[in-house]
């Protein structure tokens, strides 16, 4: 293996065409953590926002490097860029770095030797048990560390479900678990873009009706035969607003749903679902409208 790809970079910084994806938002991607120590001739990094999850993929990228391995990072500058040179040399690197686009692009060697530090941003990144909230989570991972208000009030109005659904959009299990209270639910599938998220629920949702899938939403086939679906959908693509995700979610839903089935959705209160929900649903009704949120029942 020579060369490591993390994420998508922007197109005006042409990353290597020939290089491993490892990235867990890209269904079927290697995983940069299980990586062989020092196999790689180089690794180039699209860094994440987050400040744990960021160091996080440094440190595991310049594990997977061999001495003499090139480091090629990029950010956003208002989105950890500013800081990725700061970070590099307090894990003992030389680093060149250039600004284009509005982003930060760094370039390092991996230097003969330990790096003691790798080993401490590792550890802060990894999958744990989070104190407070009882379940596996990591850094990365919507709302890791956190119940989301969203998915708390669409848990607070969610009557018992019958039959065969999904969670599109899974996050860590938190929603599922409430789901999986009825005992009239035969079988939940759990699907989330975030490999993270979905090893994390494998872990806190220990069910037998339970399916798990590392899979893009919006590529699933339209079975039409589910009972229900719950969701609470992203709106965010690379750090910025996209209202076209809740709304593919929908027609997404609308697809996997029989007749007479039921979708339970939770959105911000901006996003402009209404129009999505009464294009692609027999009948729509707001069960909820608090702090900032809104829940809908649609049913096909």
């Amino acid at each position: 293996m020579t060369t490591l790809l993390y994420g998508r970079p922007p197109a005006v910084f042409d990353p290597p065409g020939d290089a491993v994806q490892t990235s867990p938002l890209i269904p079927g991607s290697a995983a940069l953590e299980e990586i062989p120590e020092g196999s790689a001739a180089a690794v180039t990094v699209y860094a994440p926002p987050g400040v744990l999850e960021r160091r996080h993929v440094l440190a595991l990228a310049l594990r997977a490097l061999r001495p003499g391995g090139r480091l090629d990072v990029m950010a956003p500058k208002a989105k950890g860029g500013s800081r990725l040179g700061k970070e590099l040399r307090a894990f003992g690197l030389e680093v060149a770095e250039t600004a284009k686009a509005h982003h930060r692009r760094c370039v390092a060697l991996r230097p003969t030797g330990s790096l003691p530090e790798l080993g401490t941003a590792i550890a802060a990144g990894a999958p744990r048990v989070v104190p407070g909230l009882d379940a596996w989570s990591q850094p990365g991972v919507f709302a890791w560390d956190r119940i989301d208000p969203g998915s708390a009030l669409l848990a607070q109005v969610l009557p018992e479900l019958k039959g065969a659904g999904i969670d599109l959009g899974c996050g860590y299990g938190a929603l599922a678990t409430v789901v999986l209270r009825s005992p009239a639910v035969t079988a939940l599938r759990l699907i989330d873009l975030d490999r993270r998220a979905v090893a994390a629920a494998r872990r806190n949702v220990q069910d037998p009706r339970a399916t798990f899938d590392w899979a893009d939403a919006r590529t699933l086939p339209e079975t039409g035969d589910l009972d229900f679906v719950v969701t609470n959908p992203p709106f965010h693509d690379g750090g910025a607003e996209d209202r076209r995700l809740g709304q593919a979610f929908i027609r997404k839903a609308a697809g996997l749903l029989k007749k007479g089935g039921v979708l339970w959705l939770v959105a911000n209160r901006h996003l402009p679902y209404e129009a999505e929900l009464d294009a692609a649903f027999k009948r729509v009704r707001m069960v909820a409208d608090a702090g900032g949120y809104k829940v809908f029942e649609a049913v096909k």
